[in-house]
């Protein structure tokens, strides 16, 4: 996909009779591309976001394509993304807003997602630390997505979602030294993947990847690669604990699942008018600790000093496996 190419895809879906680089963004994963904004003029949208994947010849990969299993996991996930905007995107709402994807291009090895600047269309802010009320905003999101993809199934995209899920993080079990939370780690896997009530989880949703209007009131949603089948809990515990520290995760947990399940309600009774709301919030709720532990159990193998393993942690992984060895035993 050569730079004249890439730019008429530009034009061709814009309008743009001139395309200029602003920034770049960030640069992806090892080096594999950028994502970039791009100015336009010819047209009425002023700026795009472009997300470029260029791959490595595979004959000079250092490790080898097969045998790097997060290589794999990666070339993948880009997969993924350009299959959600392509199949899946458009059922989101402005309750659970994502930008717009304009395009979506792919050659041998690179992948091409031109999709709509958030910054311009009135979600510049991004935050390091949030109030309780703009946390609860993206719980608020997370609501309404799960809402919109329950029951909705997977093809294209993970058949589990989440980045951290068991079966492809073998290399970070492998090294856990956490015994208990080791053996543990299938059966909370297994529960997880068999609650009655699957829906699409975003799959990485930190508080990096939201996009919050000026006010803090509104916020939007960006990386859709890790996207696919799940329990909403792993996108609550997983974005709660991106927010929170040790003691506010203790003292606000309560306050936080009730406005999320709330929200959730409100939702199915919007969206999934066959759904019985009580009935998912009875089987989520149970589950939040099993989603918790679940991530725990990958931190502490791949980052054993993380600031995220702490004692409400630790105790909620300890209350879980002693559950899970009582029903075993």
């Amino acid at each position: 996909m050569k730079n004249d190419s890439f730019e008429k895809i530009i034009q061709k879906v814009t309008g743009a009779t001139e395309i200029f680089k602003i920034t770049v963004i960030q640069s992806l994963w090892s080096g594999y591309g950028n994502i970039v904004r791009y100015g336009l003029r010819g047209c009425e949208r002023k700026t795009i976001i472009v997300k470029h994947v260029l791959l490595p010849d595979q004959a000079h990969h250092p490790r080898g394509w097969n045998t790097d299993i997060s290589h794999q996991r990666k070339i993948k996930s880009y997969q993924v993304e350009m299959a959600w905007y392509r199949e899946f995107a458009d059922a989101c709402d402005d309750s659970c807003r994502i930008p717009h994807c304009l395009a979506v291009e792919s050659a041998e090895n690179e992948m091409l997602m031109v999709l709509e600047d958030l910054d311009e269309s009135g979600f510049p802010a991004r935050k390091n630390s949030v109030s309780m009320a703009e946390l609860k905003v993206c719980l608020s999101w997370l609501a309404n997505f799960h809402a919109t993809y329950l029951n909705r199934k997977p093809a294209e995209l993970w058949e589990t979602g989440t980045y951290w899920h068991l079966e492809t993080r073998p290399d970070e079990l492998q090294v856990l030294d956490d015994f208990p939370l080791k053996n543990a780690a299938s059966k909370i896997d297994q529960k997880l993947k068999h609650s009655p009530y699957q829906t699409l989880v975003h799959g990485d949703a930190k508080l990096a990847n939201f996009c919050f209007s000026k006010n803090g009131k509104e916020v939007a949603a960006v990386d859709f690669q890790y996207v696919g089948a799940g329990c909403g809990m792993k996108d609550v515990a997983y974005f709660i604990s991106s927010c929170l520290y040790e003691n506010e995760c203790e003292r606000h947990e309560v306050e936080l699942l009730d406005f999320y399940f709330s929200e959730l309600k409100q939702a199915l009774m919007s969206k999934q008018a066959s759904v019985d709301p009580e009935a998912v919030e009875q089987d989520w709720r149970a589950l939040y600790p099993l989603a918790w532990t679940d991530f725990h159990r990958f931190i502490k193998g791949w980052s054993p000093g993380h600031w995220k393993i702490h004692g409400y942690s630790e105790r909620i992984s300890q209350k879980v496996i002693n559950q899970l060895n009582v029903v075993s035993s």
